[in-house]
């Protein structure tokens, strides 16, 4: 499924010259084209057939042990990709490249899909993996510079198409070599005359197959763009494997989408050396990782990790909490140097005694001297802790070796393993450079002021310290009930006493609310790999939110990485971005304020006067008139009466966690990363005051909607004081 696409041999598919109908062609290029797709489909069947065949007859290859097992593990994953792989149209797009460039590809006709689809795997394709090389000019070619295209032809699909080639309703035709004139979607080129839609007319819209695509209504989980990513998407979709990337993505603009893409495309481009060192997509929450779920598999990529960074680094069940002057010292970037003090003050060098090994009526002896030495030096070399320890130990023994070897020459390995094992050696070892577990350092900082200031002397006010001594210290580090500050304070020590397991590329989406503390747990994670940062600084809703991506990357360990922003907007209408704008104004950010490519939205402002329940009740029921999803968002401690009076109302409605619901009630801390055709914002005063950052989350409220916003209030608006 990732396997790098093979330069095409000659032409597929309907002759371009054929397929490029005037209006009255149309029936006839419809019929090439689904005659087109039924061949795709009986090849595609083919390959799950075939693959599967591979899997049964794989198992009695003449191999050894373990290279049948690779080959097993190889083929089993190959054909439960090609099986998980979602009903759909095979084909969203074609390219018809022009005869006389001298190009590669000159002639040629290469259909555009989510992956390579052949009758052999020798033979040419009939479909081309949409991250294949070629492929790059469906997204790039433009009437400026048309790469070799003559003409991009773009199909549309009925709506939920399960992939029936009858469900291909319409074509659109750019002619990249007549001319250029600018699409209301933002593409360049001459829509020519043989752009039609559904039902022979021209294409709905002003901005034809694209334009009505990004516009489908968002009921179900989060899609894939692979049909309608735009240039400068596409430009850091296509990022090298070795690049650190940011996104700085205003709202609507496609930041998630290009971060699970560009995943897709290295898995990709670089199969062997993503999976070796393993690819993580990190969420905010898990509501938003249900959301996103089915992204990656429809782009024919399975079995990748997708966690949350909390996921990731607990070593227990966050059971309790911290106020908020306590969490905020916790994640604070000092409170690294405070932990590695009180690791490394565990170390003690400078009282270590003569070490004596016995050996039958002799005894090897290590004096404390040469001890604090061979201390020291480690000390000095800074490994993580546990390798550390294990270097004491080694030299120990090398030094113990040495002496017997002057005495009577060279020992066995196993005189030497014997002495690594010796009572004397490892109560040695112990001594000086104890074990430890991160538990036992954290709870051990956090019940002892004596300890925790030693660690933050110079660093943490005496406030400070204070605030995060424990009230009611546990009666050992088992019976704590740990906050969810305190896991990535065990991160942090884990980290200290050994490197964790390292990805080598990791997606982090709404990087702007880790913490310095977080970040660095990242960064631990991907020490020899590459990331790709998601986010937006005008959404940052946590107390330590970034106010600078330089400062971010340089906590996730790639100051250098390539800052990008993203300003147009594909999935927010203009009308609600402005009313956003206003609360933008409002915030601390550096941010610009987006531009959209949508003019079809709608937004409502509805008085509640003196019934604020009867008020969305009524803004719901105007909602579900129209087709699409349905998000109810209100502050956190509204939320659960919102839901009841719904309920009451005969509207019933879900969680976050069911993506496919139709009404959906979303307390705001959990909206981020969500969208919904029709939105209904409920009292945002109380949406502003709820927390610190309110008028940030109040900011991400507001840019949910795909479609509609209607704002339901009995209180004065924020954005109006």
């Amino acid at each position: 499924m990732t396997a790098p696409e093979p330069a095409p041999q000659h032409a597929t598919g309907p002759d371009p010259r054929q397929a490029a109908p005037a209006p009255h062609g149309l029936d006839a290029a419809l019929l090439l084209e689904r005659a087109h797709h039924d061949a795709c489909r009986a090849a595609f069947t083919a390959m799950v057939e075939g693959a599967d065949l591979q899997v049964v007859t794989g198992e009695d290859v003449s191999a050894s042990g373990a290279d049948a097992e690779v080959l097993g593990y190889q083929l089993r994953s190959n054909a439960k990709a090609l099986h998980e792989l979602p009903e759909g149209p095979l084909f969203f797009g074609r390219l018809d490249f022009a005869h006389g460039t001298g190009g590669e590809h000159e002639g040629l006709a290469q259909h555009i899909g989510r992956l390579r689809i052949s009758e052999h795997p020798a033979a040419p394709p009939l479909v081309v993996d949409w991250r294949a090389p070629v492929s790059r000019a469906f997204y790039q070619a433009s009437a400026r510079d048309p790469q070799g295209v003559a003409v991009r032809r773009r199909f549309g699909w009925a709506p939920g198409s399960r992939g029936d080639s009858a469900d291909l309703t319409g074509l659109e035709d750019e002619h990249l070599d007549a001319g250029a004139s600018t699409h209301p979607d933002g593409g360049e080129g001459e829509r020519g005359a043989g752009a039609v839609g559904p039902g022979g007319g021209l294409p709905a819209g002003d901005g034809g197959i694209v334009a009505r695509e990004i516009e489908r209504p968002r009921v179900g989980p989060m899609r894939d763009i692979a049909a309608t990513i735009q240039p400068e998407q596409d430009d850091l979709v296509r990022g090298g494997l070795a690049e650190s990337v940011c996104v700085q993505g205003a709202p609507g603009t496609g930041k998630t989408a290009v971060g699970l893409h560009r995943a897709a495309y290295l898995l990709y481009t670089h199969p062997r050396r993503v999976q070796r060192g393993g690819l993580l997509i990190l969420g905010p929450n898990r509501a938003f990782l249900s959301y996103i779920a089915e992204v990656l598999p429809a782009l024919g990529e399975t079995g990748v990790r997708q966690s949350t960074l909390h996921d990731e680094i607990g070593r227990h069940r966050a059971t309790g909490t911290d106020p908020d002057r306590t969490a905020a010292v916790k994640h604070d970037a000092r409170m690294a140097e405070v932990l590695r003090r009180a690791v490394y003050g565990r170390v003690t060098a400078g009282r270590a005694e003569d070490l004596f090994v016995p050996e039958g009526s002799y005894r090897w002896r290590v004096g404390s001297r040469a001890l604090a030495a061979i201390v020291t030096d480690v000390l000095a070399e800074a490994p993580p802790y546990e390798t550390g320890r294990e270097r004491v130990r080694s030299r120990i023994v090398r030094r113990i070796q040495e002496l017997a070897e002057r005495r009577s020459g060279p020992r066995p390995a196993a005189w030497t393993r014997r002495v690594e094992r010796a009572r004397p050696v490892s109560a040695c070892v112990e001594a000086v450079w104890p074990k430890l577990r991160p538990e036992e350092v954290v709870a051990g900082l956090l019940t002892d002021a004596e300890a925790l200031a030693r660690a933050a002397e110079g660093l943490l006010d005496p406030d400070e310290q204070r605030a995060l001594l424990w009230p009611r210290p546990p009666r050992s580090p088992k019976s704590a009930r740990w906050s969810a500050a305190d896991l990535v304070l065990l991160d942090e020590v884990a980290g200290l006493l050994a490197h964790p397991r390292g990805y080598g590329h990791v997606v982090v989406d709404e990087a702007q609310d880790l913490s310095p503390m977080e970040c660095r747990a990242v960064a631990r994670r991907v020490r020899f790999g590459s990331l790709t940062v998601l986010g937006d600084l005008a959404q940052g809703t946590t107390s330590w939110a970034a106010s600078s991506w330089r400062v971010q990357l340089t906590h996730l360990g790639k100051p250098d990485a390539t800052i990008v922003p993203l300003t147009m907007g594909f999935r927010v209408p203009a009308a609600v971005l402005a009313l956003a704008g206003r609360v933008l104004d409002r915030l601390d950010v550096d941010v610009p304020r987006a531009g959209s490519l949508r003019r079809d939205g709608e937004l409502r402002v509805r008085r509640a006067h003196g019934d604020l329940s009867g008020a969305v009740v009524a803004a719901v029921r105007d909602a579900l008139a129209h087709e699409g999803s349905v998000g109810v968002i209100a502050a956190d401690p509204q939320a659960g009466a919102v839901r009841e009076a719904l309920t009451a109302a005969g509207l019933p409605s879900c969680g976050p966690d069911d993506p496919a619901a139709r009404v959906t009630v979303v307390p705001a801390t959990l909206a981020k990363g969500l969208e919904y055709d029709h939105v209904v914002a409920v009292e945002p005063a109380a949406v502003a005051e709820a927390e610190q950052r309110g008028l940030n989350r109040l900011y991400v409220v507001l840019t949910r909607a795909v479609t509609r916003l209607e704002i339901v209030h009995e209180r004065p608006l924020p954005w109006e004081q």
